[in-house]
């Protein structure tokens, strides 16, 4: 299912693979980044969708103080809007980033329940092999 396109974000449910996608098409502000990841969180509660692939390639990484906003605030969010769904997000980078997005979430990220669960990697595939996998 194809979601309204914002000029910034790309979202898409794959039913077959029960996936939601959150394509980033360029940097974003800070006020973009919430709506993108608002907007994604409508299709996810309407399609129950709790495996999400974000794609960072276009787009780069969010400040530090958006990824805070994702881990704490959005993720209460997305944990109450799915209580019953497994939550996780693949985060698709470049290697590059990768390299700066994978201690920042061992740094940043501190959950207190562990409902879901955020990996960082740099080819699709996999990605897609982890969200699809387990419960």
């Amino acid at each position: 299912m194809q979601a309204p396109e914002i000029d910034y974000v790309a979202l898409s449910y794959r039913p077959d693979l029960r996936l939601l996608f959150l394509r980033w098409k360029r940097p974003a502000s800070p006020a973009e980044h919430r709506a993108g990841y608002q907007a994604a969180l409508q299709l996810a509660r309407k399609e129950q969708a709790g495996r999400w692939l974000v794609d960072l390639r276009s787009r780069g990484l969010a400040d530090p103080n958006d990824l805070q906003w994702v881990l704490r605030e959005f993720r209460s969010d997305f944990q109450a809007a799915l209580p019953d769904t497994t939550r996780r997000l693949a985060y698709l980078t470049t290697p590059y980033h990768a390299d700066i997005l994978r201690p920042r979430l061992l740094e940043l990220d501190t959950p207190t329940d562990g409902g879901t669960d955020i990996r960082v990697f740099t080819e699709e595939m996999p990605a897609q092999q982890w969200l699809q996998s387990g419960n």
